[in-house]
């Protein structure tokens, strides 16, 4: 890895922790967040020319201190509260803590409506760009930043603490917490733009994120679910690019490239907690990609069971996605007819307008069906669609293949 990515990785994995210290210091959460941006561009000018620190994340906490103490010392200024200022104690250090998991239950404060308390988090936790997330959410991205800045205000305006709230509370947060940690890790294995499929930072990090809150909760089913998810999908990471960087669909993957380790874990998560609690979405999708791994060759796949689950979550939790898959899942059982028939009901749909999926899928069920004009034409008009490089290079070697 070159040391520039390496010091990226590194930025972007202290972050999180920095704008957490600095919250939890100083309690202004707007203000921090520019602080620490200040400090991490600091870091990407000078640790190139003179090297990582021996303690990177208090080298940012000192100089994004500093910038905010700037900040605040030229706005008390302003105010001529100089001398009120001069007579208040200094702030305690910051202590060698991780605070992650604090700052993001405090970007799903209850004040935001879902949708901003998942914008915010990944914002500031999971360190995506606005557009990023304006596309997770499918929605332009002028708004979305229109919903970030206006989370922040009424985080702000609501008076929200640095602490985690009582368990009622915290149960309730959770959900939220849980869907935001879900898209980080989406974003990171399949990029929603750019030169590569997979951001590994990304990945590490919501997995990262997501062994914390289950240390907090060892009880809890859904968020041992998501976990076994995320380590049974990331499993596979290694095998979804060729040498060239060219985007490998599971069924044509080197199957001993997929780690073992991840796959055991995993495993050994969704069972014990498939067996002891109530079964939610998570449990139901970390189950599907739990019999994809134990498939020692693609036809081994059981498609059955795997649809069988579909059913489940599309019945727990519906939405497009879900139905995308379960319509692949039909179709390797009862046929690509069942399959487009399913997928057609999409047709329309805002959610997915301006999106790649539909089309990719429904060129794989036409291809399947032998409708080789159809699929060529769905191949070309998905390739169009998306904004991932290695999607699109993937979609028109289909297409070509065909052509």
């Amino acid at each position: 890895m070159r040391t520039e990515d390496r010091h990226e990785d590194l930025l972007r994995a202290l972050a999180p922790q920095v704008l957490g210290a600095l919250v939890h210091r100083y309690g202004r959460f707007d203000a921090c967040e520019d602080a620490v941006q200040e400090a991490l561009l600091a870091a990407a000018t000078q640790w190139p020319r003179e090297g990582v620190p021996d303690h990177p994340r208090a080298w940012l906490v000192t100089v994004a201190s500093r910038r905010l103490t700037d900040e605040l010392r030229a706005e008390q200024a302003r105010r001529r509260r100089e001398d009120a200022v001069a007579a208040e104690p200094p702030p305690a250090p910051v202590a060698d803590t991780d605070d992650t998991l604090a700052l993001l239950v405090l970007c799903c404060h209850p004040a935001l409506s879902p949708a901003s308390q998942i914008a915010l988090t990944l914002r500031a936790v999971g360190g995506l760009t606005t557009g990023e997330i304006a596309r997770a959410f499918l929605v332009p991205e002028a708004t979305m930043g229109q919903r970030i800045s206006r989370a922040k205000q009424t985080i702000k305006a609501a008076g929200g603490t640095f602490a985690l709230p009582p368990e009622r509370e915290l149960a309730d947060r959770l959900r939220v917490v849980l869907h935001v940690l879900y898209l980080i890790f989406n974003e990171g294995y399949s990029a929603t733009a750019g030169p590569d499929l997979q951001r590994a930072d990304l990945v590490r990090e919501a997995i990262r994120l997501t062994r914390s809150v289950l240390a907090l909760r060892p009880d809890d089913g859904e968020v041992a679910g998501l976990l076994a998810l995320m380590l049974l999908t990331d499993a596979r990471r290694a095998a979804r690019t060729g040498p060239d960087g060219a985007l490998v669909p599971l069924a044509e993957q080197d199957r001993a490239l997929w780690r073992r380790e991840e796959i055991t874990e995993g495993a050994a998560l969704v069972t014990d907690a498939l067996a002891r609690a109530r079964v939610g979405p998570y449990q139901v999708q970390a189950a599907i990609a739990a019999v994809h791994a134990e498939a020692p060759r693609a036809e081994d796949t059981d498609w059955p069971q795997i649809l069988a689950l579909y059913e489940l979550l599309e019945g727990m939790a519906p939405n497009p996605v879900v139905t995308l898959n379960h319509a692949v899942a039909l179709a390797m059982v009862r046929g690509p007819q069942a399959g487009l028939d399913l997928l057609a009901t999409l047709d329309g749909d805002a959610r997915l307008r301006d999106t790649h999926r539909v089309e990719a899928v429904r060129a794989h069920l036409l291809e399947l069906a032998g409708e080789r004009p159809a699929a060529l034409a769905a191949y070309r008009s998905a390739a169009r669609r998306t904004t991932s490089l290695p999607e699109k290079r993937h979609l028109e070697a289909r297409a070509a293949r065909l052509g």
